[in-house]
């Protein structure tokens, strides 16, 4: 424990450092000296407490650490890379004309298939890293379109589109005021997209007014009910037999523990009422596991939402 509580101190030290670098804005500064709080409070550990310190500070720590184990390099397009061959191109589009069918059906995982496969043949192609990022965003993987979009711009960056789809995948990710910046620069690559300009004024309208249904767990409500993945995944739970079987079950209060089947020769036992707690869990589990086994990226999502949830320090 008194390791645990020098990293504490370590790192609450660094957060000062930071907070007097006057390099923050205003709400950063606020939110680090919450995070302060939360951390003398939940480690019972205070600056003042110079017996915790260590010889370095946490940056020369790190900075030790990253030289003996340097960063992974980033996957970038190298633009200056062998052009591909005519029959590679030829593919490609191919590739990438089979991947927008699949994306007219709504098979959106066949459709990343299909781009990725013209990626790998001509990687130096803006279009095939966007239209895959438009599939990440119909499935719900919004970390991976904001990734393929920057491979769009980095190769063209007068490529309105992945600007476009870029801000659509930053406002699904509650990130409104980047959203606002690239939806302004694909207006100003296409001044007359009315696309551009509707998601641009919803976007800096979310900027100013909090969504009123993201204050469950930390998860926008709105914005998954906006989210094609999930109304999909939604639709296709409410239709299996399984799930409609469980649910009846539940609701009728036949879902408890109390609604096991008796052994042979014995008397049934009693349903169990419909506010049968354990049943509501047994249900809740069951359902969970459904949602994972139909979109495990979305459900990441939800996690990465709640896990990031503002922290709430008592005073």
């Amino acid at each position: 424990m008194a390791d645990t509580k020098r990293l504490a101190y370590s790192i609450i030290q660094f957060l000062h450092e930071q907070l007097g670098s006057g390099q923050l804005s205003s709400d950063a500064q606020e939110s680090l000296e919450v995070a302060v709080q939360c951390l003398e409070t939940a480690f019972e550990v205070s600056t003042d407490d110079t017996t915790l310190a260590v010889p370095k500070t946490l940056p020369e720590i790190f900075s030790a650490a990253t030289a003996t184990f340097p960063a992974p390099p980033q996957v970038k397009v190298d633009p200056t890379a062998d052009a591909p061959a005519e029959e590679q191109i030829a593919e490609a589009e191919r590739l990438k004309t089979d991947g927008n069918d699949q994306m007219k059906v709504e098979n959106f995982a066949a459709a990343v298939e299909f781009y990725s496969k013209a990626i790998i043949l001509n990687p130096q192609n803006a279009v095939y890293y966007c239209n895959r990022a438009a599939a990440y965003s119909k499935m719900g993987n919004y970390a991976g379109a904001v990734q393929d979009c920057e491979l769009a711009i980095g190769i063209d960056p007068t490529y309105s589109k992945a600007y476009g789809r870029m801000g659509l995948a930053l406002a699904s990710l509650n990130k409104h005021t980047e959203a606002v910046s690239f939806y302004k620069k694909a207006l100003e690559l296409d001044p007359d997209n009315d696309t551009y300009k509707s998601n641009l004024k919803i976007a800096e309208q979310k900027m100013e007014t909090p969504s009123p249904t993201a204050g469950v767990g930390g998860v926008d409500l709105a914005g998954l009910l906006s989210n094609p993945g999930f109304m999909n995944m939604a639709s296709s739970l409410m239709n299996n037999p399984q799930v409609q079987q469980m649910m009846s079950g539940m609701m009728s209060g036949g879902y408890g523990a109390g609604a096991a089947a008796a052994p042979q020769g014995a008397a049934p036992a009693a349903a169990a009422p419909p506010g049968d707690l354990s049943g509501l869990i047994q249900a809740g589990q069951q359902f969970a596991q459904q949602m994972q086994q139909q979109n495990p990226e979305l459900i990441e999502q939800l996690r990465s939402q709640i896990r990031s949830r503002p922290p709430e320090c008592q005073p």
